[in-house]
């Protein structure tokens, strides 16, 4: 199974000035009219310009070359790569997401409502561009999944009084439930290259009838 593969490309400041250094030699040479082929200075500065690429803090790009990985840039500056590559850009910042409230049954059978708050971040480039299909969309479809199973596990609250008495319930233990939802939802989103920062219960109630 292909890895992702960190590259530091070429400096883009000194690319940046040969840039200019080219386009002013080009624009001297028109202007005086000494050398007839003072496109070629601009079109060499164009393509070269076509190859510099800005990677800003907490951003990566993913490399591509007719579909082949080439590798990726988590470094933040100005590089200059091949003009031929296809840039892709992958933030690595932390991300919120905020489920819709679902109706599940909990585990007695009772319909609630439940929503989770999720805090996550791209580990892997390789994985989230190429193991999945959309990554972003994954994250929102598998923490719903776990969301359902999770509810499934446990029930709402205590009822200890009608010999249903639980250890852990939804209501009641906000800890052990949270710790199990952030596990299960990072169990799920490591194929996507995925860290779970943080996941908790943002909602729930019973649902009404």
């Amino acid at each position: 199974m292909k890895q992702e593969k960190i590259i530091k490309p070429i400096s883009g400041y000194l690319m940046f000035v040969i840039v200019i250094g080219l386009i002013l030699s080009g624009i001297y040479f028109l202007i005086n009219k000494e050398n007839p082929q003072y496109l070629i200075f601009i079109a060499v500065a164009f393509i070269i310009l076509k190859g510099l690429v800005l990677v800003n803090p907490n951003n990566s790009r993913v490399l591509l070359l007719f579909g082949k990985y080439i590798g990726s840039i988590k470094t933040n500056g100005l590089f200059w790569v091949n003009p031929l590559y296809k840039r892709k850009k992958i933030s690595l910042r932390a991300s919120n997401f905020d489920s819709e409230r679902l109706k599940v049954n909990d585990k007695l059978g009772n319909p609630i409502m439940i929503s989770t708050i999720l805090v996550w971040r791209v580990t892997n480039t390789y994985k989230a561009s190429f193991d999945v299909d959309n990554y972003e969309n994954f994250v929102r479809v598998q923490t719903d999944a776990a969301v359902r199973k999770l509810a499934s596990m446990y029930p709402y609250d205590n009822f200890a009084d009608e010999g249903l008495a639980e250890d852990i319930t939804l209501r009641s233990s906000v800890n052990e439930v949270s710790e199990a939802l952030e596990k299960e939802v990072e169990e799920r989103l490591a194929i996507a290259g995925i860290e779970v920062l943080e996941a908790r219960i943002g909602y729930l109630a019973y649902a009404q009838e």
